[in-house]
């Protein structure tokens, strides 16, 4: 298994080597960077978690945070840290999509703990990778290979042919949104005949916005239908699979809106 690799921004830089010796004593791959202008340079690699401090000489890491999730479309974790703990400091990151949020002066132990603890919450979307092989009944589909929807509904239907449940499946198993086609039977999504790779808790949630448009669904909504049986995921999580999501949906993304204080909805 790959390391992960994380990125501190701090313009002490004591403390950045403190961290990034106590980090890569846990094992993780670090790399520093002195200001947000320098760490947004940095950017071409991969980063499964940035811990960003808020108060810096020019850019702030509340500005970093903005240009990352707005310019950059970039969804990485962010931890911030500083000495700035107000509630309207606090509120502040997270509506920047601040994954925690860590005030100083901090122990060593407590940042590491929190570290696992967002990484652990952001793994379930990381690692539920799409599938590489639909199958359905005597139906196997391999999707690393060229394909059009078209003759993927052709031979669905001759399976159902053979089956006689034809008819059964006809029966609202098909669900469009803008450009969006969500084929409930084969639990697939595509666009313009192109099928859009999303995890299966990516489709659940758009199955259920999608099968009532126009109705708010809260995180809690989403959190007990989707994660029923999972008592410790957090809300963030259902805001971080959405914003995948919607990446992954390119402009047909926009039918899902953000009802800013109640939750989420589909928009014809």
């Amino acid at each position: 298994m790959d390391k992960q690799r994380m990125l501190v921004v701090d313009d002490e830089e004591d403390l950045r080597e403190i961290l990034k010796f106590n980090l890569e004593s846990e094992g993780y791959l670090v790399d520093t960077a002195p200001s947000a202008e320098e760490a947004l340079k940095m950017l071409t690699e991969e980063y499964d978690l940035i811990l960003l401090d808020v108060m810096m000489g020019g850019m702030s890491g509340f500005k970093m945070a903005e240009k990352l999730r707005k310019d950059f479309h970039n969804s990485t974790p962010i931890i911030f840290l500083t000495a700035k703990d107000t509630e309207n400091d606090t509120v502040t990151g997270f509506n920047l999509g601040a994954d925690d949020y860590i005030s100083k002066p901090f122990s060593l132990r407590e940042v590491i703990a929190r570290v696992k603890a967002v990484l652990r919450r952001t793994a379930t979307a990381e690692t539920e990778r799409a599938p590489e092989r639909l199958v359905y009944q005597s139906l196997v589909i391999d999707i690393t290979k060229p394909f059009s929807i078209k003759e993927v509904t052709a031979r669905v239907k001759a399976v159902l042919k053979r089956t006689g449940s034809l008819n059964a499946a006809n029966k609202k198993q098909v669900i469009d949104i803008g450009e969006m086609h969500i084929d409930l039977s084969t639990k697939c999504v595509s666009i313009h005949d192109r099928l859009i790779p999303i995890t299966k808790k990516e489709f659940e949630i758009l199955n259920m916005l999608a099968q009532s448009p126009g109705k708010i669904f809260s995180r809690e909504d989403i959190l007990n239908k989707v994660w029923s049986d999972d008592s410790y995921v957090l809300e963030r999580t259902v805001d971080v699979h959405i914003t995948r999501l919607r990446k992954k949906l390119g402009e047909q993304g926009k039918h899902i809106a953000n009802r800013s204080g109640y939750g989420y909805c589909v928009e014809l």
